[in-house]
């Protein structure tokens, strides 16, 4: 069977341009994404008031812990069709890609009730302030409607990924991305709706973003090709998404468990100083999309290269992703640190909200490419048929690491500075132990790869 015209052929031929053309689209997207945020938070910074920014900041860290389960799913999706294609079996990736979307379609609708459910809840459970939470409440409840578009998106683009195509989600996030800037001053500005009118502004965007890769596969010609009717769950793909998909998830809600202890601890010194540390967390996001974007191509090409059996070639996709995508994020974070004063007043201008967002860019921001030396470790890892061993790394030195520090250090040296530290430590600690399960990894599953080969000769 030919490959689709969209397909990058990751098993054959030079591999370092190959890694950027993929995976520049894919942190373009992901930057996108995040901006859906950003534009949100902007809007209300600039036009309405502190309180409405908090109650749209304070949300990020709720919606990550709901949601990264699922997100983690998708990273399932990708392995599994990935290894279907290196393989040879394309004749099973029509079934793969029907289970994958029936699952994205149930697991939108699930987060969409869980998320009406238990905002208030949630966001009280924080400590969001008084002056806050109402607002924070309403903004949450209308964002989980679009739900179901937005899980449709994340495991569409991580077919299309699988093969090679990161173009077309990219494409998908740049209209999206230019409606919801639109719709957000159309709301807030003209007709004043402030937290309603950001709120709505995502959910109307991230619909036609899900619609539009949705679109993209219904319209293949190959196996590729996504039919409504044939939506069915079979217990093959199922088992598989769950084998590499859950432990990422469950490593994504733990990790954003932290986040929530994390957030709940900026909360207690008011909305000033959540609204600045909201927007200066911006600075991190776009650098983590670069750093993801590198981590998700190290999942994919070492997918499709572990299903062909080529040891020396996923090897050289990681040492690829690690060099290209350290590089390339120190290059971002010194671009937006030299421009910190200009970039963080297109969030507010307030003096005292400025002065926390500063807290995090000096303690956290400047030394944010660690988080790389172990997001993409664990992508190789991944792609690899190994997701449990990243995640449970992840979970004792990032989650399990930053929950004892803001319990045990953080309340004896009480200040935004103190707190931001957990966050290159947790790096430091979790980087170590990745990359040292890594080498030891390779060097058993790349032996009984050879022996393999050796034998078939």
């Amino acid at each position: 069977m030919s490959k689709g015209k969209h397909e990058i052929d990751m098993i054959h031929g030079p591999l370092a341009m190959k890694i950027i053309l993929f995976a520049l689209p894919l942190a373009l997207s992901s930057m996108l994404q995040q901006l859906f945020n950003a534009a949100d938070l902007a809007v209300v910074g600039r036009f309405t008031n502190p309180q409405a920014m908090a109650a749209v900041g304070s949300n990020s860290s709720v919606v990550g812990l709901l949601v990264s389960l699922f997100t983690g799913l998708s990273v399932g999706a990708n392995v599994v069709t990935a290894n279907l294609l290196g393989s040879g079996h394309r004749e099973k990736i029509s079934e793969a890609v029907h289970t994958i979307m029936a699952v994205a379609l149930v697991s939108g609708v699930f987060l969409l009730a869980a998320g009406i459910v238990i905002a208030r809840p949630i966001l009280t459970l924080m400590g969001a302030p008084a002056d806050v939470i109402a607002l924070a409440v309403l903004y949450l409840r209308i964002y989980f409607c679009g739900m179901p578009m937005i899980m449709l998106y994340n495991f569409g683009s991580a077919i299309l990924r699988s093969r090679g195509d990161s173009r077309r989600p990219f494409l998908a996030l740049t209209l999206a991305g230019v409606v919801n800037v639109v719709l957000n001053l159309i709301f807030v500005v003209v007709f004043h709706l402030h937290v309603i009118g950001v709120a709505l502004a995502t959910v109307l965007s991230n619909c036609l973003s899900g619609s539009l890769v949705v679109f993209f596969l219904m319209k293949e010609t190959d196996e590729f090709r996504f039919i409504p009717r044939q939506l069915k769950i079979r217990r093959e793909y199922l088992q598989k998404l769950l084998q590499i998909g859950l432990p990422a998830g469950v490593q994504g809600m733990v990790f954003s468990l932290s986040n929530v202890v994390i957030q709940s601890a900026v909360n207690s010194f008011g909305a000033d100083c959540i609204a600045g540390m909201t927007a200066a967390q911006n600075f991190d996001f776009i650098s983590y999309c670069l750093l993801n974007a590198f981590a998700q191509t190290c999942v994919t090409f070492t997918s499709q290269n572990y299903g062909a059996g080529d040891a020396s070639r996923c090897r050289r996709v990681w040492q690829l992703s690690m060099g290209i995508g350290l590089s390339a994020d120190l290059v971002l974070i010194a671009a937006m640190f030299a421009s910190r004063n200009i970039l963080i007043q297109l969030f507010t201008t307030d003096a005292e909200v400025i002065r926390y967002a500063m807290y995090r860019i000096r303690y956290a921001f400047v030394v944010h490419f660690l988080c790389g030396t172990y997001e993409i470790t664990a992508g190789a890892l991944r792609g690899m048929n190994r997701s449990m061993v990243p995640a449970v790394i992840s979970i004792v030195g990032t989650c399990a690491f930053r929950l004892l520090y803001v319990f045990l250090v953080f309340p004896h040296f009480r200040s935004p500075g103190t707190l931001m530290l957990v966050y290159p430590l947790s790096w430091i600690l979790t980087a170590i132990a990745m990359n040292t399960a890594y080498f030891i990894a390779c060097k058993e599953a790349f032996s009984r790869m050879q022996a393999e080969n050796t034998d078939i000769k």
